[in-house]
């Protein structure tokens, strides 16, 4: 099983920080980190899940509403006196490009199944080729429209499309492979953990990432342990979890 770290090592340290990737970046043997971007008012990437600031940081209203400038003003809670902000994507770049030159893995979520974001692929696949790393970049989106336009402007870019439901996951992939010409397998399944609802012989050797949401900072680990063995006979290949030390 290959393990992720999902928005970095999010259960002991804040989601999407540069600490929370700078730990997980330093734990032998994790394949990648998966973390989620989205614009700003001007234009500009930065890494955060929610559409909305209010659950992480000190602020209230939507990524999008805000400028960088104004974002970088808003606190993350840490725990301790020094808070943190929300990082762009040329930081986490900046941190990451060593070991994404090295074999590492990075798993770009889009975000915006929710609220489109004009120019996003463009900008994301832009800033990847700039730093060099295009062969350590998985690209994924519950909104399939946005992986046809990466491919677009990236026919190598590795995709993985999102869905609560491995079902759904797989219709869509099999749709896109068809509409792109590509061969059948190639996209990666992104599920979520409780959603395998077909059996592993419809897979078809396919890449599957299922995610975890579970407990996040500052919440409690909870000390239980996932059954890999189960996840494996489910067809599942890799895992993006939110405390990938643990294992």
């Amino acid at each position: 099983m290959k393990i992720w770290a999902h928005r970095g090592c999010s259960q002991n340290y804040p989601e999407n920080t540069l600490t929370s990737f700078e730990k997980a970046m330093n734990v032998d043997k994790v394949t990648g980190i998966e973390l989620d971007i989205q614009l700003t008012k001007d234009g500009e990437l930065v890494v955060i899940h929610d559409e909305k600031v209010d659950r992480t940081t000190d602020g209230i209203g939507f990524v999008r509403d805000f400028t960088l400038r104004e974002l970088k003003t808003l606190h993350i809670r840490t725990g301790k006196d020094e808070p943190e902000h929300i990082p762009t994507m040329r930081e986490v770049l900046d941190l990451l490009k060593p070991k994404l030159l090295n074999g590492f893995k990075l798993n770009i979520e889009l975000k915006n199944s929710i609220y489109q974001y004009p120019g996003m692929e463009a900008k994301i696949v832009k800033l990847v080729a700039e730093y060099g790393v295009q062969d350590s970049i998985v690209y994924s989106s519950f909104y399939p429209r946005s992986l046809l336009n990466v491919h677009d402007l990236e026919p190598g870019a590795e995709l993985g499309v999102l869905n609560s439901w491995i079902s759904n996951c797989l219709f869509a992939a099999k749709g896109m492979e068809k509409l792109l010409n590509i061969p059948e397998g190639t996209i990666a399944l992104h599920p979520g953990g409780g959603g395998l609802d077909i059996s592993p012989d419809m897979l078809e050797g396919r890449t599957v990432r299922a995610w975890f949401g579970g407990h996040l900072y500052p919440s409690k680990p909870t000390g239980g342990r996932m059954d890999f063995d189960k996840f494996t006979k489910a067809g599942v290949t890799d895992v993006f979890i939110n405390e990938p030390e643990v294992y």
